[in-house]
């Protein structure tokens, strides 16, 4: 077989490999998304043709109050949550490194359990333990506050117990990341810094840190993106509310076209969020790249 053929063939294979992805990404993805971008213009409900509108979706934007109170309380939730979860969650892995065994495992198996839960499940328990007249959790709120708080029902308490709640649930997959990068560092590299005389602090901050940096540039990137698109808890558990404290951009997309039937307009919010979570996802993660590289 001469060397063009195997090339050939080399290809046809590859092809053949990655044609269910292909298919799936354009059927799932790429049509949907386009599909979007086309609605963006019109001024069609969420079913059926409308008519081409231009930009005029998009203009009305800037002048819709709900709209910059939706990105303020996404910009907040995201404040509350992403580096908070990512400490956490290396925390949590840099303690459950030091574990061995069937210990270690049980463990693990703690963390991670809330995180195969469906958000269904997570926001029931947590409406349950913070209920305001039989939730167990109101005592550390009457131990802080002297009384107990309908947290749901307070603009002040809203967005960080739905932070919390959310830390809870989703933490379990960002320390299985951890606990990857952190046994693929070479134990030499440790035990050649005892021999110099490093603390514990030192080995940290040397070592540990460093080669640790990429999955914590993937941690924080991959949790910027949830965050922004953060939808379910705030659905299920507060509604928005109350006076519009944890409403969120996602939330006016579903009002606008499921409850409204303003399909173009709603489409323009979600067109928006999208150039928002690439653009900033873009810039942290080669903001990260720059710092990893000092």
């Amino acid at each position: 077989m001469s060397l063009q053929s195997r090339r050939r063939k080399a290809n046809l294979t590859a092809m053949v490999l990655i044609a269910p992805f292909v298919a799936t990404f354009a059927i799932f993805f790429a049509y949907p998304t386009l599909k979007v971008l086309q609605l963006s213009f019109t001024d069609s409900p969420l079913i059926g043709d409308g008519n081409w509108i231009g930009v005029d979706n998009y203009v009305r934007l800037l002048g819709d109050r709900l709209f910059y109170t939706s990105l303020v309380n996404n910009a907040y939730f995201v404040l509350l949550t992403v580096i908070p979860t990512t400490a956490i969650a290396l925390g949590i892995a840099l303690m459950i490194s030091r574990l061995r065994g069937r210990l270690q495992a049980l463990i693990m198996v703690l963390f991670f359990f809330p995180y195969i839960l469906p958000v269904s499940v997570v926001t029931l328990i947590w409406t349950w333990m913070l209920d305001f007249q039989y939730g167990i959790l109101q005592g550390v709120f009457t131990l802080f506050t002297g009384k107990p708080v309908a947290v749901f029902k307070n603009p002040h308490w809203v967005m960080p117990v739905i932070a919390a709640v959310t830390i809870w649930w989703t933490n379990g997959f960002n320390v299985l990341l951890f606990l990857a990068g952190l046994r693929n560092i070479p134990t030499d590299l440790y035990e050649a810094a005892k021999l110099d005389g490093a603390t514990a602090w030192q080995r940290f901050r040397r070592v540990t840190w460093p080669l640790l940096w990429p999955i914590t540039a993937m941690v924080l990137t991959l949790q910027l993106i949830l965050q922004l698109k953060i939808f379910d808890q705030v659905y299920l558990l507060s509604k928005g509310g109350p006076f519009n404290s944890s409403y969120v951009l996602l939330l006016q997309v579903y009002r606008e076209a499921f409850q409204l039937d303003h399909g173009g307009y709603g489409s323009a919010i979600a067109m928006t969020l999208v150039v928002i979570i690439v653009i900033f996802s873009v810039l942290q993660f080669q903001l990260l790249r720059v710092v990893g590289r000092r």
